[in-house]
Protein backbone atom coordinates (compact mmCIF):
# COMPACT_ATOMS: atom_id res chain seq x y z
CA UNK A 1 0.00 0.00 0.00
CA UNK A 2 1.14 3.55 -0.70
CA UNK A 3 0.82 4.48 2.99
CA UNK A 4 3.79 2.25 3.80
CA UNK A 5 6.07 4.58 1.86
CA UNK A 6 7.77 7.12 4.06
CA UNK A 7 7.10 10.81 3.61
CA UNK A 8 10.65 11.50 2.41
CA UNK A 9 10.08 9.46 -0.75
CA UNK A 10 6.88 11.33 -1.53
CA UNK A 11 8.47 14.74 -0.90
CA UNK A 12 11.39 13.82 -3.16
CA UNK A 13 9.09 12.52 -5.90
CA UNK A 14 6.96 15.66 -5.77
CA UNK A 15 9.99 17.85 -6.31
CA UNK A 16 11.66 15.69 -8.98
CA UNK A 17 8.56 15.51 -11.16
CA UNK A 18 7.25 19.06 -10.80
CA UNK A 19 4.46 18.67 -8.27
CA UNK A 20 5.63 20.69 -5.23
CA UNK A 21 8.73 22.86 -4.64
CA UNK A 22 9.98 24.58 -1.47
CA UNK A 23 9.06 28.26 -1.77
CA UNK A 24 11.93 30.66 -2.52
CA UNK A 25 14.30 27.70 -2.63
CA UNK A 26 17.17 29.65 -4.22
CA UNK A 27 17.17 31.73 -1.02
CA UNK A 28 17.15 28.59 1.17
CA UNK A 29 13.36 28.49 1.33
CA UNK A 30 10.74 29.72 3.77
CA UNK A 31 9.59 27.37 6.51
CA UNK A 32 6.20 25.73 5.94
CA UNK A 33 5.57 27.54 2.63
CA UNK A 34 5.49 25.65 -0.68
CA UNK A 35 4.95 26.32 -4.39
CA UNK A 36 3.03 24.02 -6.71
CA UNK A 37 4.88 23.11 -9.90
CA UNK A 38 3.64 22.42 -13.40
CA UNK A 39 2.23 18.98 -12.54
CA UNK A 40 1.07 20.00 -9.07
CA UNK A 41 -1.09 22.88 -10.26
CA UNK A 42 -2.83 20.65 -12.80
CA UNK A 43 -3.63 18.05 -10.14
CA UNK A 44 -4.69 20.76 -7.72
CA UNK A 45 -7.02 22.35 -10.28
CA UNK A 46 -8.56 18.97 -11.05
CA UNK A 47 -9.24 18.34 -7.35
CA UNK A 48 -10.84 21.79 -7.16
CA UNK A 49 -13.04 21.03 -10.17
CA UNK A 50 -14.12 17.70 -8.70
CA UNK A 51 -15.13 19.42 -5.46
CA UNK A 52 -16.69 22.50 -7.07
CA UNK A 53 -18.75 20.54 -9.57
CA UNK A 54 -19.88 18.10 -6.87
CA UNK A 55 -21.28 21.07 -4.98
CA UNK A 56 -22.62 23.47 -7.60
CA UNK A 57 -23.54 21.15 -10.47
CA UNK A 58 -25.12 18.36 -8.45
CA UNK A 59 -27.09 20.64 -6.11
CA UNK A 60 -29.47 23.26 -7.49
CA UNK A 61 -29.53 24.98 -4.10
CA UNK A 62 -25.75 25.51 -3.76
CA UNK A 63 -24.04 28.52 -5.34
CA UNK A 64 -20.53 29.90 -5.13
CA UNK A 65 -18.78 33.09 -4.05
CA UNK A 66 -15.21 34.38 -4.01
CA UNK A 67 -14.79 36.68 -1.00
CA UNK A 68 -11.80 38.96 -0.51
CA UNK A 69 -8.86 37.88 1.64
CA UNK A 70 -8.87 41.21 3.50
CA UNK A 71 -11.97 41.81 5.61
CA UNK A 72 -13.02 44.47 8.10
CA UNK A 73 -11.18 43.71 11.38
CA UNK A 74 -14.45 43.60 13.31
CA UNK A 75 -15.32 40.43 11.36
CA UNK A 76 -12.63 38.59 13.32
CA UNK A 77 -13.74 40.09 16.61
CA UNK A 78 -17.29 38.89 15.95
CA UNK A 79 -16.16 35.41 14.90
CA UNK A 80 -14.07 34.97 18.05
CA UNK A 81 -10.74 34.72 16.28
CA UNK A 82 -9.22 37.79 17.93
CA UNK A 83 -9.87 36.46 21.43
CA UNK A 84 -9.90 32.70 21.04
CA UNK A 85 -7.96 31.56 17.95
CA UNK A 86 -5.06 30.08 19.87
CA UNK A 87 -2.87 26.97 20.01
CA UNK A 88 -1.58 25.54 23.33
CA UNK A 89 2.23 25.59 22.90
CA UNK A 90 4.93 23.94 24.99
CA UNK A 91 8.73 24.19 24.70
CA UNK A 92 11.40 21.64 25.41
CA UNK A 93 14.13 23.37 27.44
CA UNK A 94 16.92 21.14 26.12
CA UNK A 95 16.23 21.21 22.37
CA UNK A 96 14.64 24.70 22.39
CA UNK A 97 11.96 23.26 20.09
CA UNK A 98 8.31 24.26 20.35
CA UNK A 99 5.33 21.91 20.02
CA UNK A 100 1.56 21.94 20.23
CA UNK A 101 0.66 20.26 23.50
CA UNK A 102 -2.52 18.72 22.10
CA UNK A 103 -0.63 17.26 19.14
CA UNK A 104 1.95 15.62 21.42
CA UNK A 105 -0.82 13.87 23.35
CA UNK A 106 -2.74 12.90 20.21
CA UNK A 107 0.42 11.38 18.74
CA UNK A 108 0.89 9.40 21.97
CA UNK A 109 -2.68 8.07 21.71
CA UNK A 110 -2.07 7.19 18.06
CA UNK A 111 1.00 5.15 19.05
CA UNK A 112 -1.13 3.16 21.51
CA UNK A 113 -3.63 2.52 18.69
CA UNK A 114 -0.77 1.32 16.51
CA UNK A 115 0.39 -1.10 19.22
CA UNK A 116 -3.13 -2.52 19.48
CA UNK A 117 -3.41 -2.85 15.69
CA UNK A 118 -0.01 -4.57 15.55
CA UNK A 119 -1.12 -7.20 18.08
CA UNK A 120 -4.36 -7.77 16.18
CA UNK A 121 -2.58 -8.15 12.83
CA UNK A 122 -0.11 -10.65 14.29
CA UNK A 123 -2.93 -12.72 15.78
CA UNK A 124 -4.98 -12.52 12.58
CA UNK A 125 -2.03 -13.82 10.57
CA UNK A 126 -1.47 -16.64 13.08
CA UNK A 127 -5.09 -17.85 13.35
CA UNK A 128 -6.30 -17.07 9.80
CA UNK A 129 -10.02 -17.51 9.12
CA UNK A 130 -10.63 -18.70 12.70
CA UNK A 131 -9.56 -15.35 14.15
CA UNK A 132 -12.20 -13.60 16.28
CA UNK A 133 -11.07 -9.98 16.64
CA UNK A 134 -13.74 -9.03 19.17
CA UNK A 135 -12.85 -11.92 21.46
CA UNK A 136 -9.13 -11.22 21.03
CA UNK A 137 -9.60 -7.59 22.07
CA UNK A 138 -11.49 -8.72 25.17
CA UNK A 139 -9.05 -11.44 26.27
CA UNK A 140 -5.51 -10.63 25.14
CA UNK A 141 -3.58 -9.19 28.14
CA UNK A 142 -1.40 -6.82 26.07
CA UNK A 143 -4.35 -5.44 24.11
CA UNK A 144 -6.37 -5.01 27.30
CA UNK A 145 -3.51 -3.11 28.95
CA UNK A 146 -2.92 -0.86 25.92
CA UNK A 147 -6.65 -0.13 25.63
CA UNK A 148 -6.95 0.64 29.34
CA UNK A 149 -4.03 3.05 29.17
CA UNK A 150 -5.44 4.69 26.05
CA UNK A 151 -8.91 5.14 27.54
CA UNK A 152 -7.54 6.65 30.75
CA UNK A 153 -5.28 9.12 28.93
CA UNK A 154 -8.00 9.97 26.43
CA UNK A 155 -10.51 10.78 29.17
CA UNK A 156 -8.01 13.05 30.94
CA UNK A 157 -7.11 14.73 27.64
CA UNK A 158 -10.73 15.25 26.63
CA UNK A 159 -11.61 16.80 30.01
CA UNK A 160 -8.53 19.06 29.99
CA UNK A 161 -9.19 20.32 26.48
CA UNK A 162 -12.84 21.10 27.17
CA UNK A 163 -11.90 22.97 30.34
CA UNK A 164 -8.83 24.68 28.81
CA UNK A 165 -6.83 23.21 31.70
CA UNK A 166 -3.26 23.75 30.55
CA UNK A 167 -1.81 22.54 33.84
CA UNK A 168 -3.48 19.17 33.36
CA UNK A 169 -2.41 19.00 29.71
CA UNK A 170 1.20 19.45 30.78
CA UNK A 171 0.77 16.86 33.53
CA UNK A 172 -0.53 14.32 31.01
CA UNK A 173 2.61 14.89 28.93
CA UNK A 174 4.78 14.34 32.02
CA UNK A 175 2.83 11.30 33.29
CA UNK A 176 2.93 9.62 29.86
CA UNK A 177 6.67 10.27 29.61
CA UNK A 178 6.18 12.01 26.26
CA UNK A 179 9.63 13.11 25.17
CA UNK A 180 10.86 15.71 22.71
CA UNK A 181 11.64 13.96 19.39
CA UNK A 182 14.87 15.98 19.13
CA UNK A 183 16.35 15.94 22.65
CA UNK A 184 14.62 12.80 23.92
CA UNK A 185 13.92 14.51 27.26
CA UNK A 186 10.81 15.48 29.24
CA UNK A 187 12.21 18.85 30.29
CA UNK A 188 9.09 20.85 29.37
CA UNK A 189 8.08 24.44 30.02
CA UNK A 190 4.60 25.51 31.07
CA UNK A 191 1.96 25.67 28.32
CA UNK A 192 0.97 29.04 26.90
CA UNK A 193 -1.39 30.20 24.19
CA UNK A 194 -0.37 31.72 20.88
CA UNK A 195 -2.75 33.52 18.48
CA UNK A 196 -2.41 32.22 14.94
CA UNK A 197 -3.57 35.22 12.90
CA UNK A 198 -1.24 37.24 10.69
CA UNK A 199 -1.75 40.97 11.22
CA UNK A 200 -0.83 43.81 8.88
CA UNK A 201 -1.79 47.45 8.30
CA UNK A 202 -3.98 49.01 5.65
CA UNK A 203 -3.71 52.67 4.75
CA UNK A 204 -1.45 55.14 2.96
CA UNK A 205 -0.17 57.11 5.98
CA UNK A 206 1.07 56.06 9.40
CA UNK A 207 -1.67 58.11 11.06
CA UNK A 208 -4.45 56.68 8.95
CA UNK A 209 -3.62 52.98 9.02
CA UNK A 210 -6.01 50.32 10.24
CA UNK A 211 -4.93 46.96 11.63
CA UNK A 212 -6.28 44.17 9.45
CA UNK A 213 -5.70 40.42 9.30
CA UNK A 214 -4.95 37.89 6.62
CA UNK A 215 -8.01 35.68 6.92
CA UNK A 216 -7.39 32.50 8.96
CA UNK A 217 -10.37 30.77 7.32
CA UNK A 218 -12.68 31.36 4.36
CA UNK A 219 -15.99 30.71 6.14
CA UNK A 220 -16.50 34.27 7.42
CA UNK A 221 -16.51 35.61 3.85
CA UNK A 222 -19.57 33.44 3.28
CA UNK A 223 -21.36 34.49 6.46
CA UNK A 224 -20.99 38.23 5.88
CA UNK A 225 -22.38 37.73 2.35
CA UNK A 226 -25.34 35.62 3.48
CA UNK A 227 -27.95 38.31 2.81
CA UNK A 228 -26.32 39.42 -0.46
CA UNK A 229 -26.43 35.91 -1.90
CA UNK A 230 -29.83 35.00 -0.46
CA UNK A 231 -31.59 38.11 -1.75
CA UNK A 232 -29.86 38.47 -5.12
CA UNK A 233 -30.25 34.76 -5.86
CA UNK A 234 -33.73 34.47 -4.30
CA UNK A 235 -32.42 31.46 -2.41
CA UNK A 236 -34.79 29.39 -0.28
CA UNK A 237 -33.69 27.49 2.79
CA UNK A 238 -32.13 24.97 2.80
CA UNK A 239 -29.37 26.32 0.55
CA UNK A 240 -25.59 26.41 0.51
CA UNK A 241 -22.78 28.79 -0.42
CA UNK A 242 -19.47 27.30 -1.59
CA UNK A 243 -16.05 28.93 -1.79
CA UNK A 244 -12.47 27.98 -2.63
CA UNK A 245 -9.78 30.32 -1.37
CA UNK A 246 -6.52 30.97 0.44
CA UNK A 247 -6.24 31.23 4.21
CA UNK A 248 -3.28 32.05 6.44
CA UNK A 249 -2.24 30.84 9.88
CA UNK A 250 0.99 31.63 11.69
CA UNK A 251 1.63 27.99 12.56
CA UNK A 252 4.49 27.79 15.03
CA UNK A 253 4.66 24.02 14.70
CA UNK A 254 4.40 23.57 10.95
CA UNK A 255 5.45 20.12 9.78
CA UNK A 256 4.77 17.07 7.63
CA UNK A 257 5.31 18.68 4.24
CA UNK A 258 2.15 20.38 2.90
CA UNK A 259 -0.06 18.88 5.62
CA UNK A 260 0.33 21.92 7.87
CA UNK A 261 1.34 25.18 6.20
CA UNK A 262 1.19 28.88 6.91
CA UNK A 263 -0.47 29.65 3.57
CA UNK A 264 -3.02 27.09 2.44
CA UNK A 265 -6.21 26.69 0.46
CA UNK A 266 -9.64 25.67 1.69
CA UNK A 267 -12.74 24.34 -0.06
CA UNK A 268 -15.71 25.17 2.15
CA UNK A 269 -19.46 25.00 1.85
CA UNK A 270 -21.81 26.52 4.40
CA UNK A 271 -25.31 24.99 4.25
CA UNK A 272 -28.08 27.07 5.83
CA UNK A 273 -30.98 25.14 7.37
CA UNK A 274 -34.06 25.61 9.53
CA UNK A 275 -33.28 25.48 13.28
CA UNK A 276 -34.13 22.01 14.53
CA UNK A 277 -33.21 20.33 11.24
CA UNK A 278 -29.46 20.71 11.71
CA UNK A 279 -28.71 17.15 12.89
CA UNK A 280 -30.58 15.65 9.95
CA UNK A 281 -28.46 17.70 7.56
CA UNK A 282 -25.31 17.07 9.58
CA UNK A 283 -25.76 13.33 9.01
CA UNK A 284 -26.61 13.91 5.34
CA UNK A 285 -23.44 15.88 4.62
CA UNK A 286 -21.30 13.62 6.76
CA UNK A 287 -22.26 10.61 4.66
CA UNK A 288 -22.17 12.41 1.31
CA UNK A 289 -18.72 13.83 1.93
CA UNK A 290 -17.34 10.39 2.79
CA UNK A 291 -18.91 9.10 -0.41
CA UNK A 292 -17.07 11.86 -2.33
CA UNK A 293 -13.73 10.65 -0.94
CA UNK A 294 -14.44 6.96 -1.47
CA UNK A 295 -15.35 7.59 -5.13
CA UNK A 296 -11.63 8.09 -5.81
CA UNK A 297 -11.08 4.38 -5.22
CA UNK A 298 -8.35 4.55 -2.56
CA UNK A 299 -9.85 1.77 -0.38
CA UNK A 300 -12.37 2.23 2.39
CA UNK A 301 -9.78 1.13 4.99
CA UNK A 302 -7.85 4.37 4.37
CA UNK A 303 -10.70 6.54 5.70
CA UNK A 304 -12.44 6.91 9.02
CA UNK A 305 -14.63 9.35 10.94
CA UNK A 306 -13.24 10.93 14.09
CA UNK A 307 -15.69 12.74 16.35
CA UNK A 308 -14.24 15.77 18.12
CA UNK A 309 -13.23 15.42 21.77
CA UNK A 310 -13.63 19.16 22.21
CA UNK A 311 -16.34 21.04 20.33
CA UNK A 312 -15.57 24.54 19.12
CA UNK A 313 -17.46 27.29 20.92
CA UNK A 314 -19.85 27.62 17.98
CA UNK A 315 -20.62 23.92 17.34
CA UNK A 316 -23.11 21.37 18.66
CA UNK A 317 -21.70 18.50 16.55
CA UNK A 318 -18.42 17.94 14.73
CA UNK A 319 -16.59 15.10 13.04
CA UNK A 320 -13.50 14.79 10.87
CA UNK A 321 -12.88 12.60 7.87
CA UNK A 322 -9.39 11.25 8.44
CA UNK A 323 -7.14 9.68 5.82
CA UNK A 324 -4.31 7.22 6.41
CA UNK A 325 -1.33 9.41 5.51
CA UNK A 326 2.26 8.07 5.56
CA UNK A 327 2.39 9.39 9.15
CA UNK A 328 -0.93 7.91 10.31
CA UNK A 329 -4.61 8.86 10.20
CA UNK A 330 -4.96 12.63 9.94
CA UNK A 331 -7.79 15.08 9.31
CA UNK A 332 -8.52 15.95 5.70
CA UNK A 333 -12.04 17.33 6.04
CA UNK A 334 -14.28 18.56 8.83
CA UNK A 335 -18.08 18.50 8.99
CA UNK A 336 -19.48 20.81 11.67
CA UNK A 337 -22.88 21.89 12.90
CA UNK A 338 -22.11 25.55 13.66
CA UNK A 339 -25.62 26.36 15.00
CA UNK A 340 -26.60 30.03 14.44
CA UNK A 341 -23.49 31.39 16.16
CA UNK A 342 -21.83 33.08 13.18
CA UNK A 343 -24.86 34.89 11.79
CA UNK A 344 -25.95 36.03 15.26
CA UNK A 345 -22.48 37.32 16.06
CA UNK A 346 -22.27 39.32 12.84
CA UNK A 347 -25.77 40.67 13.47
CA UNK A 348 -24.67 41.77 16.95
CA UNK A 349 -21.40 43.41 15.89
CA UNK A 350 -22.64 44.99 12.65
CA UNK A 351 -25.99 46.19 13.95
CA UNK A 352 -27.63 44.81 10.78
CA UNK A 353 -30.49 42.33 10.87
CA UNK A 354 -29.23 39.07 9.39
CA UNK A 355 -32.22 36.76 9.24
CA UNK A 356 -34.22 34.76 6.73
CA UNK A 357 -37.95 35.26 6.16
CA UNK A 358 -39.54 31.87 5.66
CA UNK A 359 -42.71 32.29 3.55
CA UNK A 360 -43.93 28.82 4.48
CA UNK A 361 -43.72 29.52 8.22
CA UNK A 362 -44.51 33.21 7.74
CA UNK A 363 -41.77 34.21 10.15
CA UNK A 364 -38.16 35.35 10.25
CA UNK A 365 -35.38 33.40 11.97
CA UNK A 366 -31.61 33.05 12.08
CA UNK A 367 -30.67 29.92 10.10
CA UNK A 368 -28.45 27.19 11.50
CA UNK A 369 -25.39 26.19 9.51
CA UNK A 370 -23.82 22.88 8.53
CA UNK A 371 -20.24 23.34 7.35
CA UNK A 372 -18.12 21.07 5.19
CA UNK A 373 -14.51 22.26 5.14
CA UNK A 374 -11.75 20.44 3.29
CA UNK A 375 -8.10 21.40 3.15
CA UNK A 376 -7.13 21.40 -0.52
CA UNK A 377 -3.42 20.92 0.23
CA UNK A 378 -4.18 18.03 2.58
CA UNK A 379 -6.44 16.52 -0.06
CA UNK A 380 -3.59 16.88 -2.56
CA UNK A 381 -1.24 15.08 -0.18
CA UNK A 382 -3.72 12.27 0.43
CA UNK A 383 -4.09 11.69 -3.33
CA UNK A 384 -0.32 11.66 -3.90
CA UNK A 385 0.26 9.42 -0.86
CA UNK A 386 -2.36 6.89 -1.89
CA UNK A 387 -1.32 6.93 -5.55
CA UNK A 388 2.45 6.51 -5.01
CA UNK A 389 3.57 2.95 -5.78
CA UNK A 390 6.90 1.22 -6.29
CA UNK A 391 6.48 -1.96 -8.33
CA UNK A 392 8.78 -4.80 -9.33
CA UNK A 393 7.95 -6.05 -12.81
CA UNK A 394 8.73 -9.30 -14.62
CA UNK A 395 12.43 -9.67 -15.17
CA UNK A 396 13.27 -7.71 -12.02
CA UNK A 397 12.75 -4.23 -13.48
CA UNK A 398 11.21 -1.67 -11.16
CA UNK A 399 9.00 1.33 -11.77
CA UNK A 400 7.60 4.17 -9.68
CA UNK A 401 4.05 5.02 -10.65
CA UNK A 402 1.41 7.45 -9.43
CA UNK A 403 -1.92 5.64 -9.73
CA UNK A 404 -3.89 8.87 -9.63
CA UNK A 405 -7.54 8.51 -10.65
CA UNK A 406 -7.67 9.21 -14.39
CA UNK A 407 -10.16 12.05 -13.86
CA UNK A 408 -7.70 13.90 -11.61
CA UNK A 409 -4.45 13.11 -13.44
CA UNK A 410 -2.40 16.20 -14.43
CA UNK A 411 -1.80 14.85 -17.93
CA UNK A 412 -4.51 12.66 -19.43
CA UNK A 413 -2.65 11.45 -22.50
CA UNK A 414 0.95 11.31 -23.74
CA UNK A 415 1.59 10.95 -27.48
CA UNK A 416 4.89 9.25 -28.25
CA UNK A 417 6.45 8.62 -31.67
CA UNK A 418 8.28 5.29 -31.63
CA UNK A 419 11.35 6.87 -33.26
CA UNK A 420 12.35 10.40 -34.22
CA UNK A 421 12.30 9.84 -37.97
CA UNK A 422 10.30 8.45 -40.89
CA UNK A 423 7.50 10.98 -40.39
CA UNK A 424 6.43 9.56 -37.01
CA UNK A 425 7.03 12.81 -35.04
CA UNK A 426 4.96 14.74 -37.58
CA UNK A 427 2.11 12.24 -37.29
CA UNK A 428 2.27 12.40 -33.50
CA UNK A 429 2.10 16.20 -33.64
CA UNK A 430 -1.02 15.96 -35.81
CA UNK A 431 -2.67 13.80 -33.14
CA UNK A 432 -1.69 16.27 -30.38
CA UNK A 433 -3.14 19.13 -32.43
CA UNK A 434 -6.39 17.18 -32.79
CA UNK A 435 -6.73 16.24 -29.11
CA UNK A 436 -5.38 19.21 -27.15
CA UNK A 437 -8.75 20.98 -27.07
CA UNK A 438 -10.32 18.03 -25.24
CA UNK A 439 -7.82 17.26 -22.49
CA UNK A 440 -4.27 17.90 -21.33
CA UNK A 441 -1.81 16.12 -23.61
CA UNK A 442 1.97 15.82 -23.58
CA UNK A 443 4.36 15.09 -26.44
CA UNK A 444 7.64 13.27 -25.75
CA UNK A 445 10.22 11.96 -28.22
CA UNK A 446 13.38 11.84 -26.08
CA UNK A 447 14.96 8.50 -25.04
CA UNK A 448 13.69 4.97 -25.64
CA UNK A 449 9.97 4.26 -25.62
CA UNK A 450 10.39 2.30 -22.37
CA UNK A 451 12.00 5.21 -20.55
CA UNK A 452 9.28 7.53 -21.83
CA UNK A 453 6.63 5.17 -20.46
CA UNK A 454 8.37 5.29 -17.06
CA UNK A 455 8.37 9.10 -17.05
CA UNK A 456 4.66 9.16 -17.75
CA UNK A 457 4.05 6.54 -15.04
CA UNK A 458 5.90 8.76 -12.57
CA UNK A 459 3.63 11.75 -13.18
CA UNK A 460 0.49 9.62 -13.22
CA UNK A 461 -0.47 9.86 -16.92
CA UNK A 462 -3.19 7.21 -17.31
CA UNK A 463 -2.80 6.63 -21.08
CA UNK A 464 -0.01 6.74 -23.64
CA UNK A 465 -0.50 6.67 -27.41
CA UNK A 466 2.41 5.28 -29.42
CA UNK A 467 2.76 6.24 -33.07
CA UNK A 468 4.70 3.60 -35.06
CA UNK A 469 5.27 2.68 -38.70
CA UNK A 470 1.98 0.79 -38.88
CA UNK A 471 0.26 4.07 -38.04
CA UNK A 472 1.36 5.48 -41.38
CA UNK A 473 -0.18 2.49 -43.15
CA UNK A 474 -3.59 2.12 -41.48
CA UNK A 475 -4.09 5.16 -39.19
CA UNK A 476 -4.05 3.05 -36.02
CA UNK A 477 -2.07 3.66 -32.83
CA UNK A 478 -1.32 1.73 -29.66
CA UNK A 479 -2.97 2.90 -26.43
CA UNK A 480 -1.13 1.80 -23.28
CA UNK A 481 -2.92 1.82 -19.92
CA UNK A 482 -0.81 2.99 -16.96
CA UNK A 483 -1.84 0.61 -14.18
CA UNK A 484 -2.00 -2.66 -16.11
CA UNK A 485 0.52 -1.66 -18.83
CA UNK A 486 -1.71 -3.49 -21.32
CA UNK A 487 -1.93 -2.17 -24.88
CA UNK A 488 -4.59 -2.17 -27.55
CA UNK A 489 -4.71 -1.03 -31.15
CA UNK A 490 -7.29 1.60 -32.08
CA UNK A 491 -8.02 3.94 -34.95
CA UNK A 492 -6.74 7.50 -34.55
CA UNK A 493 -10.28 8.69 -35.13
CA UNK A 494 -11.40 6.72 -32.03
CA UNK A 495 -8.69 7.94 -29.66
CA UNK A 496 -10.49 11.08 -28.47
CA UNK A 497 -13.67 9.20 -27.68
CA UNK A 498 -11.83 6.38 -25.90
CA UNK A 499 -9.74 8.65 -23.70
CA UNK A 500 -12.61 11.05 -22.99
CA UNK A 501 -14.80 8.22 -21.74
CA UNK A 502 -12.12 7.11 -19.29
CA UNK A 503 -10.96 10.50 -18.01
CA UNK A 504 -14.17 12.56 -17.91
CA UNK A 505 -14.96 14.09 -14.51
CA UNK A 506 -18.56 12.96 -15.02
CA UNK A 507 -17.42 9.44 -14.12
CA UNK A 508 -16.75 10.53 -10.56
CA UNK A 509 -19.73 12.84 -10.25
CA UNK A 510 -22.20 10.17 -11.37
CA UNK A 511 -21.14 7.87 -8.53
CA UNK A 512 -22.27 10.53 -6.04
CA UNK A 513 -25.91 10.44 -7.18
CA UNK A 514 -26.29 6.71 -7.65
Amino acid sequence: MAQKNDLKKIVSHCKEYGFVFPSSEIYDGLSAVYDYGQMGIELKNNIKKYWWDSMTLLHENIVGVDAAIFMHPTVWKASGHVDAFNDPLIDNKDSKKRYRADTLIEDFLAKLDEKIDKEIKKASKRFGDKFDEKKFRETNPRVIEYQKQRDEVHERYKKAMNENDFTELRQIIIDCNIVCPVSGTCNWTEIRQFNLMFATEMGSTSEGTMKVYLRPETAQGIFVNFLNVQKSGRMKIPFGIAQIGKAFRNEIVARQFIFRMREFEQMEMQFFVTPGDEMKWFDYWKNLRMKWHLALGFSKENYRFHDHDKLAHYANAATDIEFNMPFGFKEVEGIHSRTDFDLRQHEKYSGKKIQYFDPELNQSYTPYVIETSIGLDRMFLSVISAAYCEETLEGGETRTVLKIPAELAPVKLAVLPLVRKDGLPEKAREIIKMLKFSFTCQYDEKDSIGRRYRRQDAIGTPYCVTVDHQTLEDNTVTIRERDTMQQERVLISDVENEISKKTDMKNLLKTLIE
